[in-house]
């Protein structure tokens, strides 16, 4: 009898796979942090003997060559991919036996990257689970534009070609167990809310399976936003082949060296809630929840190789923070300080704060709201951008593809990933800031108090915006 465990990786949108018998097993796309995926193993009480890779990861770096080498696993990765380091070189067709009735069947899927390949778990020759990487997502693909951009529109249509041979080879009862799409950037959308599925209800719902080649390439290549910068450095570091994770805590850093490494321009990282980060903290530094998306956005805004400083409420916390950021290279933080905003500033300073608010608070800067919603949104009412400390500045620091849903009429609009080096074209004025639901607003905020701007930060659903009455422009 065969098992399939899942090892989530939720801050980055992406899962990782235990599967195996009785006695062995193999790991599919592993996290860098491999105990988790050794403890996972050994409450089975099974040996590892393969771990393979669906591709070249873009997104995250890879415990695969380490956690090959510590079990003595034979480590498989398709043979078109460009690596460094020794490795079982994998082509389509090929077979590996995990134990006696239980083999792996490699079936070459080129889309996500030209080299991927989606590995078909298979039980006495019937085929039980299909390991798709960044091929055949939940209702979607992988994204085709992380490669090169000369490349992208061949691999959307071989995305579309991959994901029908997947359907066309494999029975309706395989479950799919793809690596990206919880989430993740890697992924070309979000489509809905499930978190299983098979090949079935992917025949019936996936955008590629239920649209013509011309037509999925077309809306796939139009949909596109924009690639987190930090996934530049994960393809090279991959390949070359990381180096074992180092979690031992950093050296603790007190007032004095807090304020001088932020004298110094490193980035000094608040992880506390963006409540406890607007109520007070250390002037300077940029809050990123360590319960939000910290390593994806972390590692998208600060500037690769940026020493940074960490700051969290407890030991714990820390330790989370630190395990996520190793996911994405950020090794070793270069100190860190735990307890709260009084600890970390120096005798006789204060920690700064900021307000925070809802929709319905800038709806009464708007002078609407309080049942006059229906009228006002008609009146064309637009806030202030510019002409002195009173005024008020809307920034919306959505993507692309949300703000096109709609907007707060005459909002300024800048993604967040892409603030730090817009901050000027900030108007003056007190800055009312938003995203889709908090986290991010929480983060320009933090990047334009650091810059000396008054702030306020709008914590709160977009669909507060409408329900507050303020005028909107609808994409």
């Amino acid at each position: 009898m065969f098992f399939i465990d899942t090892v989530e990786v939720p801050g980055l949108g992406n899962r990782s796979y235990l599967a195996g018998g009785a006695d062995a097993a193999v790991v599919v796309d592993p996290p860098r942090d491999i105990d988790r995926v050794l403890e996972a193993a050994a409450s089975r009480e099974v040996r590892i003997t393969h771990v393979v890779e669906t591709h070249v990861h873009n997104d995250y770096v890879t415990g695969g060559l380490e956690l090959a080498r510590q079990v003595g696993a034979a480590y498989l990765v398709p043979a078109g991919a460009r690596v460094s380091y020794e490795r079982v070189p994998v082509s389509d067709g090929d077979l590996a036996v995990i134990e006696p009735g239980l083999t792996l069947r490699a079936v070459a899927t080129p889309g996500h990257t030209p080299h991927h390949t989606a590995y078909v778990l298979e039980e006495d020759g019937r085929a039980v689970g299909a390991f798709t990487g960044g091929s055949l997502l939940i209702g979607t693909v992988g994204r085709p534009d992380l490669v090169e951009p000369r490349l992208t529109e061949g691999l959307a249509r071989a995305q579309h070609s991959s994901a029908h041979r997947l359907a066309d080879e494999l029975p309706d009862d395989t479950a799919v167990l793809p690596t990206h799409g919880f989430g993740s950037f890697c992924s070309s959308s979000q489509n809905g809310s499930a978190t299983a599925t098979t090949i079935g209800r992917e025949r019936a719902v996936n955008e590629a399976l239920v649209k013509d080649a011309d037509t999925f390439v077309a809306e796939l290549l139009s949909s596109l936003d924009d690639i987190p910068a930090y996934y530049t450095h994960m393809g090279p570091l991959n390949a070359r082949g990381p180096r074992p994770v180092d979690l031992t805590p950093p050296a603790v850093a007190d007032a004095d060296e807090i304020a001088r490494r932020l004298a110094e321009g490193e980035w000094v990282v608040d992880l506390r809630s963006r409540i406890a980060f607007a109520e007070g903290h250390v002037a300077g530094s940029f809050n990123f929840e360590a319960s939000g998306q910290l390593a994806t956005y972390l590692a998208w805004l600060i500037p690769w190789g940026r020493p940074v400083t960490l700051l969290a409420e407890s030991a714990g916390q820390l330790a989370d923070a630190q395990r996520e950021l190793v996911r994405v290279g950020i090794d070793r933080p270069a100190a860190a300080a735990t307890g709260t905003p009084r600890d970390w500033v120096r005798e006789g300073e204060w920690p700064r704060s900021f307000p925070r608010a809802a929709f319905a608070d800038l709806a009464a800067e708007y002078g609407v709201g309080d049942g006059n919603a229906s009228g006002a949104a008609g009146a064309g009412t637009e806030p202030a951008s510019g002409g002195g400390s009173e005024a008020v500045v809307v920034l919306d620091v959505r993507r692309d593809s949300e703000r096109a849903a709609g907007w707060v009429t005459g909002s300024v609009h800048i993604p967040v990933h892409r603030l730090r080096s817009r901050l000027h074209e900030v108007p003056p004025g007190t800055v009312w800031v938003h995203c889709a639901g908090g986290m991010r607003a929480a983060i320009a905020a933090s990047l334009l108090d650091a810059a000396g701007r008054d702030v306020v930060a709008v914590d709160d659903g977009f669909d507060g915006a409408r329900a507050a009455g303020l005028p909107l422009t609808e994409g």
